[in-house]
């Protein structure tokens, strides 16, 4: 049995300067640090299991006879020089036979060019393998929120008096609000940034994407040419272009962070996407009607401690809420360019009061109008006083199911009159309300 994978050749030879193997419940990921993009392809052999993969001009210089192997499907790893010198083999002796994938990932943050090879057992899934159907990944689900925090890393953000940086107020408000809804039943948070590092405006939201979010939060603090102005502003994205002029001013400021934060100039790949930037802003109505709502109620909370810049919610274009299918607000959470704001936005107390109130907003928003098939959903229409049913589905497990509905295992086994743990597709579980 065998899996192959190539890419596009590249010219320039290559270092292998770290080689990383972590294991994980879902699948052994193998990571190449590369000096360069580099040309690759896997192969598996039988008899006994192995995985051969092939780097073309590239030089092994990690060293490879340290790497702890415990809990992975990996016996041992070895190496050798091919074709006089200019490829690399590795083979990885494995105990059991293993689907493997490879693909490779663009230098971001600390990290170069990296190859990557995960391997999944035969009882792992993989996306390739089986799917959910869509009742079940939706069904009884938590409502996820993605938290932005703006700028980091090499793009500071605005700076205030005493040298307070934006980047890092935001990060702060942004944890606070994550463990809050982490806290809460029917709520999962996802940080989109978690550390001092950028990420490109776009790839935000492809981040919340992927996380498959709801709603998207992204945390800043404001500054303008004058310490007078103050106050906290709420926006969601406008299809027209800015409301006021001073909302179209932030909102060129704020998309020019892309060149700050390293992503270079204007891109092909901008240029391939315009028809997609056009289908993008056709589709977004139906989220800018809930954005509206929600960030009105962010904007009540906020008032009650704090002052506001506008007691609107303003629209403006902002490429960090460009995403069609999540409602999506930008909340300015005060003027750090203002120096007694700066002093409150210093402060951790401040910080959780702001974080309080948009947590506050955006929870009653959703409480009112929940995603189908979530937690939160349930709950409206009233849960059933005989419970749900559950029809099994493959990749389904007890304490899995127990999980996602909100019930005990123990309680879950007995209402079915289960003596085991086993189940099987097709099986239908009796859910007593919680």
């Amino acid at each position: 049995m065998g899996f192959w994978a190539a890419l596009n050749p590249v010219q320039a030879s290559s270092s292998i300067d770290g080689l990383r193997v972590r294991p994980s419940p879902e699948r052994t990921r193998i990571v190449f640090d590369l000096g360069e993009p580099v040309e690759h392809s896997i192969f598996t052999l039988e008899n006994p299991h192995r995985l051969v993969i092939d780097i073309s001009s590239a030089e092994l210089r990690a060293d490879i006879t340290a790497l702890t192997l415990d809990n992975t499907p990996i016996s041992n790893i070895r190496s050798s020089a091919r074709n006089n010198g200019a490829d690399v083999r590795v083979v990885l002796d494995l105990r059991e036979e293993v689907h493997p994938r490879s693909f490779v990932l663009k230098p971001i943050m600390q990290y170069g060019d990296r190859l990557v090879i995960d391997l999944y057992g035969k009882d792992q899934p993989t996306a390739s393998i089986f799917e959910k159907s869509e009742k079940s990944l939706t069904q009884m689900r938590d409502v996820i929120v993605a938290i932005d925090a703006g700028h980091g890393g090499d793009d500071p953000g605005a700076l205030g008096s005493g040298n307070v940086m934006e980047k890092d107020v935001v990060l702060s408000i942004a944890k606070y609000l994550h463990d809050m809804f982490e806290r809460e039943p029917g709520f999962k948070a996802v940080l989109i940034r978690e550390g001092d590092y950028y990420i490109a405006l776009r790839k935000r939201t492809e981040i919340a994407r992927r996380s498959q979010a709801d709603v998207f939060l992204s945390i800043h603090a404001d500054a303008f040419i004058t310490p007078k102005v103050s106050g906290a502003s709420v926006y969601a994205i406008s299809q027209r272009g800015a409301t006021s002029e001073a909302a179209r001013w932030l909102a060129e400021k704020e998309n020019r962070a892309d060149l700050i934060g390293g992503v270079g100039s204007v891109s092909l790949d901008d240029k391939d996407d315009l028809l997609a930037g056009v289908l993008l802003d056709l589709s977004m109505t139906a989220s800018l009607s809930f954005s509206l709502e929600m960030g009105n109620e962010v904007l009540n909370r906020l008032g009650k401690f704090n002052k506001l810049h506008k007691r609107t919610v303003e629209q403006a274009a902002f490429a960090v809420l460009k995403s069609p299918d999540i409602p999506s607000l930008l909340i300015e959470t005060g003027y750090i360019s203002n120096p007694g704001e700066a002093r409150k936005l210093a402060t951790s107390s401040h910080q959780r009061r702001l974080a309080r109130a948009i947590f506050d907003g955006v929870r009653v928003s959703l409480r009112e109008n929940p995603p189908t098939g979530t937690y939160l959903a349930w709950v409206k229409q009233g849960e059933p006083a005989d419970g749900v049913t559950h029809v099994i589905e493959s990749g389904d497990t007890l304490s899995e199911i127990a999980s996602r509905y909100r019930v005990s295992f123990q309680r879950l086994k007995e209402i079915n009159g289960l003596r085991s743990d086993t189940i099987r597709i097709g099986q239908k579980l009796k859910i007593p309300p919680g």
